[in-house]
């Protein structure tokens, strides 16, 4: 991993916060069968910060996720909005709290609603930024600069369904989406995990221009330490529950300190070298 990054190493350090979370715990069930996804964590976003938070399937990432989203309540600690308790008690303070983060799956077929076409998919963004009153026409212009950013044509879209695209069209439109919708924070749970190579790419230097021509925060949940390398400037690796390292990525993936970081990045393969199959438990699979 000494080839260069997609990102240069930035120090923000001194930057605004824009999310953060103080001894956050999530717990399933009770007694005997009470499972613990997310344990005690804490932790700082940066605005403008490309953060990857690192781990295996169970790492408990994906709920984590969900809880900074708010799709689910967290059993305790704290989470901070722009250094403000954050309160998504009701429903008009939860869509308000939606204004400024939102999200990208990892299964593009399930993040839309396969009854509203595309037109209604975007300009719901238009009117949840407050463009109901705006002229057609307008309207109209702002899609199309919005496909045009994304490599899509309005015009080839217009009156289309969501499914009669490719994956990785469905997955371009969801940030079509962002970039109307300008959210100072954006959660991209896996979003390359089900595409091409070629789109992969594509998406990941999409999301990096939106970052810098906004000043976006992107949280980027992922399995895949190689990647989160080359795109983030800070990482957080999972493992059970717990964040059992973080920092620069430059410093936690080439002077790893965690046992579980050092078995990530030995379990990457590398064309160049022999395979190290050691780390992989086959009993368990």
């Amino acid at each position: 991993m000494n080839e260069d990054r997609i990102v240069a190493s930035k120090d923000f350090s001194n930057a605004p916060l824009c999310l953060s979370g103080r001894h956050v715990t999530k717990v399933f069930g009770f007694g005997d069968k009470k499972t613990i996804a997310v344990n005690d964590v804490s932790f700082d976003f940066h605005e403008g910060e490309f953060v990857s938070i690192v781990g295996e399937s169970g790492s408990g990432k994906t709920t984590l996720s969900k809880i900074l989203l708010g799709l689910l309540n967290h059993t305790e600690g704290e989470i901070l909005f722009q250094g403000q308790p954050r309160d998504i008690s009701t429903g008009k303070k939860r869509n308000a709290y939606w204004k400024g983060i939102q999200a990208i799956f990892q299964d593009p077929f399930s993040s839309y609603n396969s009854f509203h076409k595309i037109d209604s998919v975007l300009l719901d963004c238009i009117n949840m930024r407050g463009g109901k009153n705006l002229p057609m026409e307008k309207k109209i212009e702002m899609m199309t600069e919005a496909c045009s950013f994304v490599n899509l044509k309005f015009a080839e879209l217009t009156n289309k369904y969501p499914f009669e695209l490719s994956g990785g069209q469905m997955q371009r439109l969801m940030i079509a989406r962002i970039f109307l919708l300008k959210p100072k924070i954006l959660l991209a749970d896996e979003p390359t995990s089900m595409v091409d190579a070629c789109s992969r790419a594509t998406i990941l230097d999409m999301l990096l221009q939106l970052r810098d021509e906004i000043g976006m925060t992107i949280i980027f949940i992922t399995h895949d330490i190689g990647l989160a390398y080359y795109i983030s400037d800070t990482v957080y690796i999972m493992e059970h529950g717990k964040f059992v390292e973080y920092g620069k990525a430059d410093e936690v993936i080439l002077n790893p300190q965690a046992a579980y970081t050092k078995r990530l990045i030995s379990d990457v393969p590398k064309i160049h070298e022999e395979w190290d199959l050691s780390t992989v438990d086959l009993k368990n699979g």
